[in-house]
């Protein structure tokens, strides 16, 4: 039997990876804040990512099965959406401790479980290789930030025969998308600077995410690649023809339609 860690395992995409990968006969370490009941072959361990003793506590947890991991699979996340001068520096801090170090805590924890041919799928965003749009710049930033540590991790860890890649999902049909909806009409409501901007905005985000797509196909489409033999390091699932072409021109006139858009 394959042992496989999932975090981010009780929302919409984590609930979706780790059915798929129970159907297909792993054992599934199950990571969240909140988890559900334990099942056959999935076991649910409370972890706060976002803490060293907590990750240390599901890594003695895993220990007491199994010494060997075959694939980590990293789903937990957050969404954020405001303008960078006027997020909290605690919400700034949250948002790169979830998508960022906590990643990082997972991997460094985890590594003496990683033997050769083990993998590390790290979910990133369709956000992470485009010039960020307004008022998603945190998520971009993290996501970006994400991926570039993925690239660096996937060339130290070739050396070990450890395979890391890199997943950019467009929009997904989970919780986040409703979350991102209470966001962005919060931040109509309260941003002191760009009222009639953001409402604009708000047409653009809610066009963008009117094309998203189940978990249950980014699931599959996980399974697909963690069971490949040589994966590349990235795939994309959903990406948004209208954001990839604003992404083919100039930032100039990227920076000017988006202000003939919002002003």
């Amino acid at each position: 039997m394959k042992y496989v860690l999932v975090t981010g395992a009780y929302g919409g995409m984590g609930r979706a990876v780790v059915k798929e990968l129970k159907n297909a006969g792993y054992y599934v370490f199950a990571l969240d804040l909140k988890c559900g009941e334990r099942e056959d072959n999935v076991m649910p361990i409370e972890t706060d990512i976002t803490n060293e003793d907590s990750v240390k506590f599901a890594y003695e947890r895993v220990k007491e099965v199994t010494d060997e991991l075959y694939a980590v699979l990293h789903f937990a996340g957050v969404y954020a959406l405001n303008s960078l001068v006027e997020i909290s520096e605690e919400k700034f801090k949250q948002i790169f401790e979830v998508n960022v170090f906590g990643v990082y805590r997972i991997n460094k924890t985890f590594a003496p479980m990683l033997k050769a041919g083990s993998r590390v799928l790290i979910t990133t965003s369709e956000l992470a290789p485009l010039d960020p749009l307004p008022f998603t710049g945190l998520y971009a930033i993290t996501k970006s930030s994400l991926d570039k540590y993925a690239y660096s991790l996937r060339m130290e860890l070739q050396l070990l025969g450890v395979k890391v890649i890199a997943l950019r999902p467009g929009a997904v049909n989970t919780g986040m998308l409703d979350v991102s909806t209470r966001d962005l009409d919060s931040f109509c409501e309260n941003t002191a600077y760009y009222s009639c901007n953001a409402k604009r905005f708000k047409k653009i985000v809610n066009s963008v995410e009117a094309r998203h797509v189940t978990p249950e196909r980014l699931a599959e489409k996980s399974m697909k690649i963690i069971g490949k033999k040589n994966p590349k390091f990235t795939y994309s699932i959903n990406r948004n023809p209208l954001l990839l072409l604003l992404n083919i021109l100039p930032k100039r006139m990227q920076t000017w339609i988006i202000k003939q858009i919002l002003k």
